[in-house]
């Protein structure tokens, strides 16, 4: 691991004396307090934001390799590390990635004491550097997540590998779609908490992030290879899932975790499976629940029922941009106007 390059004033020549270097200490000191004064709100809200995703970037490396690091070796493996994770898993834009690593090494200085490395920085933008060349990668984060269709999860569903793994990761992008729901509610529910009726599913949606939860039902589909309730009641026969975590982690054996998944789990098993699948698109954890909100628009389901399903308030503006995007073409303006 590189070691930590030391902090400015461990630089000063030694042939100051005592006073000259308490004095530019103070000064050191008194000039950091200034800088932060006067820096803008947004930018100390957004390198807090910066560093709560270098904390949770942690989090998940610590879970794949059973080893934390401290928070504060910012590094030249860490952070090209950091610039990987932003980009495969949280799917963010390469500008985005450009000021986290601002934002990560200013708070590493300022508050940590930790000066990081220029051959840190240099290394995590040079990483970086092929991402900005990368058209479809600039363009994330500039409108909404792509709608996952029935026909893509129909091509998903064929490409999923047959073993515990493809179940499980049938089953969760299905009940993802079916619930409307959010990755960090996929990643929450509950074996228990999905019952089975002559119907379909009966599914209790747990509190996620503030937000209330809800009961919802998923009724069987007509296409075996896309139907939710045949995907869950596989699933949860393979695995032998009765309570606990409705979907829990695989290993290569076939063994299954205790835990519940992340939400970034949850986003990952989608987004590889699309993957495998060869979609024109990239789809996302939010690509279900987008997907849902307009499949069942265009089946002319009613706007509060739909609500209902994916818990979006009434006056919520991705929801009624999503229903725009569904009624696009019912009754379009300009169709049989004499043209």
């Amino acid at each position: 691991m590189t070691d930590l390059a030391p902090r400015p004033q461990d630089a000063i020549p030694a042939v100051y004396d005592a006073a000259t270097l308490a004095v530019l200490a103070a000064m050191e000191e008194a000039a950091e307090k200034h800088l932060d004064a006067i820096r803008p709100h947004n930018t100390k809200r957004g390198y807090a934001n910066d560093w709560a995703l270098w904390t949770e970037f942690h989090d998940w490396l610590a879970e794949r390799t059973g080893q934390p690091l401290p928070l504060a070796a910012v590094t030249k493996g860490t952070l090209v590390g950091f610039v990987v994770w932003l980009d495969t898993i949280k799917l963010a834009a390469p500008n985005s990635i450009d000021r986290r690593i601002t934002g990560v090494t200013v708070t590493a200085r300022n508050e940590h004491g930790v000066e990081v490395p220029k051959a840190a920085t240099v290394a995590a933008r040079q990483a970086l550097k092929p991402l900005k060349n990368d058209p479809e990668r600039m363009a994330r984060g500039r409108g909404r997540a792509a709608a996952a269709t029935p026909e893509q999860l129909q091509q998903m569903s064929a490409a999923a590998p047959d073993n515990l793994t493809g179940l499980r990761d049938r089953a969760l992008w299905l009940m993802a779609f079916g619930i409307a729901g959010r990755s960090a509610e996929v990643a929450a529910l509950r074996a228990d908490s999905i019952i089975h009726v002559s119907k379909g599913l009966e599914v209790h949606v747990p509190a996620v992030k503030g937000r209330p939860p809800r009961d919802v039902v998923v009724g069987y589909g007509k296409n075996p290879d896309t139907c939710p309730v045949r995907a869950w009641l596989t699933w949860r026969a393979a695995s032998g899932t009765i309570g606990g975590p409705a979907f829990v982690a695989v290993d290569t054996w076939g063994n299954l975790g205790q835990d519940h998944l992340s939400a970034e789990a949850v986003r990952e098993i989608i987004a590889r499976n699309a993957e495998r699948a060869g979609l024109a698109v990239r789809l996302t954890g939010h690509s279900m629940r987008a997907g849902f909100i307009t499949a069942s628009r265009k089946a002319g389901k009613r706007e509060e029922k739909i609500r209902a399903q994916s818990g979006h308030a009434e006056n919520s503006p991705a929801f009624w941009g999503y229903i725009r995007e569904a009624d696009k073409w019912t009754d379009a303006a300009s169709e049989d106007i004499g043209l």
